[in-house]
């Protein structure tokens, strides 16, 4: 089978988007129009994988330097392949992609993975890719998750917690105050504790909603209609997925703690709920208070990898199958 690659165009944006809609490790992440929202901050150099006419594979990406990476925009990302593609086509597409790269001079590519909970059929071809490749693993982060195949069943100090959220007459609702939560609570407590700001701006959260207001929702624990804390979900097919959170300084008033229980309960009919990573130092440390509060709701730790691999090594995948 002959492959063509290609570097995407914005007139390509309707048949990426067709693709990633039925993309058998994809998520609302990679349409275009959460991709470039933010498109003055990298060199787009996504790739669009064709055979003949049909596109089989997308790979979203930014260049820097002589170096192309996984869009740094982005939470996760690497290959992403078609329902129907078998083990064969995923590692001849890969082959294809990496000799486009190395015809124009682009020596590495830097993939951060897929985290499994995001696929929505089995799908791990990338993990036979860098073997085969002899990829470089550069970092290990590792993500939080509650499987709702298990009872829930937070530990004893959050059920205390909760209880107190509820006996203060905290109140937990659907709401769209992004600018009362991103400038009273979120970006505060970020400069505070950890001298960072949140990823997204926000205008820019408040853009991305418009634009995805079924995969972007917000909740706010309020007391007396006053934000106590809140929390913005990204929704997937099989994941709910906490982006951010934070509650105000009075932790004590179990505002937080009810939120989250109400949230993991309101998504009890997903597979998985994400708590997201609590690595820090580009994986080489774990955040302990991070880690404890999420494992204290039941999360167990899953990871992601991420790979560095020589484009010149395109010839370790041929003759793979015998």
């Amino acid at each position: 089978m002959n492959y063509k690659v290609t570097r995407y165009q914005p007139e390509h944006k309707q048949k990426w988007d067709e693709f990633i809609n039925r993309a058998k490790n994809a998520t609302f992440l990679f349409h275009r129009d959460f991709m470039d929202y933010h498109s003055e901050r990298f060199e787009d150099y996504s790739l669009m994988v064709f055979s003949e006419e049909k596109l089989v594979s997308v790979l979203p990406a930014n260049l820097n330097g002589n170096e192309i990476y996984s869009h740094q925009g982005l939470s996760y990302g690497g290959f992403i392949f078609s329902k129907k593609s078998s083990l064969q086509e995923c590692i001849s597409i890969c082959q294809e992609t990496l000799k486009f790269l190395l015809d124009n001079r682009i020596l590495k590519l830097n993939l951060k993975s897929v985290p499994i909970i995001y696929q929505n059929q089995i799908c791990q071809e990338l993990e036979v890719l860098v073997f085969f490749l002899e990829a470089k693993l550069t970092r290990v982060d590792t993500y939080f998750v509650i499987d709702n195949s298990e009872k829930y069943k937070p530990n004893r100090n959050r059920k205390r917690a909760i209880n107190k959220g509820n006996s203060n007459g905290i109140v937990v609702k659907k709401s769209i105050d992004f600018d009362v939560f991103w400038n009273t609570l979120l970006t505060p407590n970020l400069q505070n504790r950890f001298n960072v700001k949140p990823t997204h701006s926000l205008p820019e959260i408040e853009l991305l909603y418009n634009r995805f207001p079924k995969n972007i929702i917000f909740y706010g624990a309020y007391e007396n209609n006053q934000m106590k804390a809140g929390a913005v979900i990204f929704e997937m097919n099989s994941v709910a997925h906490f982006q951010y959170s934070s509650g105000d300084e009075n932790r004590d008033d179990g505002a937080l703690d009810l939120l989250f229980d109400f949230i993991i309960k309101q998504y009890k009919h997903k597979k998985y709920v994400s708590f997201g990573t609590s690595s820090e130092a580009n994986g080489s440390k774990i955040n302990n208070g991070l880690a404890y509060w999420k494992e204290s709701f039941g999360a167990k730790s899953i990871v992601q990898n991420f790979y560095e691999i020589q484009t010149s090594n395109y010839k370790k995948l041929t003759n793979r199958f015998v």
